[in-house]
């Protein structure tokens, strides 16, 4: 009699085709992971051009490819955001921008829940949505303003996203992921929140700049 073939499923992603291994690149397991819950999860994954094409939602989250900067991606991410509105700003009035981040952060926050799941990561870096939003949330309510004003904006704001001061590191903690939760929409609003505030901060530095100094 011949012995059973193995009928262990292949693992697919949530749409239910076959992930492939140049779609992600897995982090290696420790020699002996200890038996407990944490251990016999999935490791975490680094995205990849592969990764972020299979899938809609990483599409988005990703910042369509600038979140896969090996080299400080949310910078990457704000610059792309910066060059995006540029070259709407002719088509977009301020209502439509306004629109376009509001459903943004909703669909947002779908987006950056499930790419995050998909890492296995409660925060990845390379998720940039958030940086795209609050960016252009800036650029919306200073414009017009020449280079250099644009320039200051983009400047406050990755120094207030990048060092957390204050109201941004709450926010940040907020919604963290608690030891054994499993990553939901909680850490979806979370991602993007610590940004929105830090928009709401850096549209402050700029009012006082310009009351003070006449900008």
């Amino acid at each position: 009699m011949s012995l059973p073939q193995d009928l262990t499923p292949e693992p697919v992603d949530d749409v239910g085709a076959p992930l492939r291994p140049d779609d992600v690149h897995m982090a290696e397991a420790p020699a002996e992971a200890p038996p407990d819950a944490a251990a016999r999860r999935a490791a975490p994954r680094r995205p990849t051009a592969g990764f972020m094409l299979r899938h809609p939602a990483r599409w988005i989250a990703l910042g369509f490819g600038s979140g896969l900067s090996p080299v400080a991606p949310g910078t990457v991410g704000t610059l792309w955001a910066w060059l995006s509105f540029v070259l709407l700003q002719p088509w977009l009035s301020d209502l439509q921008w306004l629109a376009l981040i509001a459903a943004g952060t909703l669909v947002g926050v779908w987006a950056c829940t499930r790419t995050a799941q998909h890492l296995g990561v409660a925060d990845p870096g390379a998720i940039v949505w958030d940086e795209v939003l609050a960016f252009w949330l800036i650029l919306c309510l200073v414009m017009p303003v020449g280079f250099g004003g644009q320039l200051l904006a983009f400047a406050l704001f990755r120094y207030f996203d990048a060092a957390k001061p204050g109201p941004v590191r709450w926010a940040d903690g907020l919604f963290k992921c608690r030891p054994g939760e499993p990553i939901g929409w909680r850490q979806g609003v979370g991602i993007l929140l610590d940004d929105l505030v830090a928009a709401g901060c850096t549209l402050v530095a700029l009012a006082l700049w310009r009351f003070t100094l006449g900008g």
